[in-house]
C-alpha cells in the first residue's frame, strides 16, 4: 500500500531525528552501513505504531452476526509484538481472549485484529489487557469478557534487572467472568 503525503512527511521528519540520534550516540549517519538506517528506523516505527490510526471498535463491529449462542468463545495463543512506552523496547507474547455472547458473535479473525491494533501502539501490558477487554465489552455487549496476556519484556531482559526467563501475566474480566468457576474454566481451556 502506497504511503500518503502525510505519512511521507512524518517518515521524513522521523528519519531526520533518527539521524540526529545516531550522531548523539557517537555514530556517523553518513557511513555506508548507516546511510539508510534513519529511513529504515522511521518506517519501522511507523509500522510498530500503526495502531494509533486504526479503530478497533470499527474493526470488531464490521462482522457481527446475530446468533443464539451463550457459551464461551475463546481465541487463544494470539501472538503479538508491542513497544514498551517507558523504554521504547519490544515486549511480546500471547494474548488469550474469551467472551460469552449475548445473541451477537463477531468474526473470529476480528479478535486477533483488535489485539494487533492495541499492540501496535506505545504500550504497557496492563493497559493493553484492559483496552482489549473494554473494546469487546462495549462493542459486542456480551455477557462477559476475559483477557489474559503473557509477555516477555526486553526492557527487563536486555537492560535493568536482566532476567531473561521472566514472563509477565496480566488479566482483566467483566460480567460472567466475575464468577470464579467461569474464570477457572477459561484458564483450564487456555492451558489445555
Amino acid at each position: 500500500m502506497e504511503a500518503t503525503p502525510e505519512e511521507l512527511e512524518k517518515r521524513k521528519a522521523l528519519a531526520f531525528h533518527y539521524g540526529k540520534i545516531l550522531e548523539l550516540l557517537g555514530e556517523d549517519p553518513n557511513r555506508e552501513g548507516l546511510l539508510k538506517t534513519p529511513e529504515r528506523m522511521a518506517k519501522a516505527m511507523m509500522f510498530l505504531t500503526k495502531g494509533y490510526f486504526q479503530d478497533p471498535a470499527k474493526i470488531l463491529s464490521s462482522a457481527v452476526f446475530i446468533e443464539d449462542y451463550k457459551q464461551m468463545v475463546i481465541v487463544k495463543n494470539i501472538d503479538f509484538f508491542s513497544m514498551c512506552e517507558h523504554h521504547l523496547l519490544p515486549f511480546f507474547g500471547k494474548a488469550h481472549v474469551a467472551y460469552i455472547p449475548d445473541n451477537a458473535v463477531t468474526g473470529l479473525s476480528k479478535i486477533p485484529r483488535i489485539v494487533e491494533v492495541y499492540a501496535r501502539r506505545l504500550q504497557i501490558q496492563e493497559r493493553m489487557t484492559t483496552q482489549i477487554k473494554k473494546c469487546i465489552q462495549e462493542t459486542l455487549k456480551p455477557l462477559g469478557v476475559m483477557v489474559v496476556i503473557e509477555a516477555q519484556h526486553m526492557c527487563m531482559q536486555m537492560r535493568g534487572v536482566e532476567k531473561q526467563n521472566s514472563i509477565t501475566t496480566t488479566s482483566d474480566f467483566t460480567g460472567a467472568f466475575n464468577q470464579a468457576k467461569t474464570r477457572e474454566e477459561f484458564i483450564n481451556l487456555i492451558r489445555s
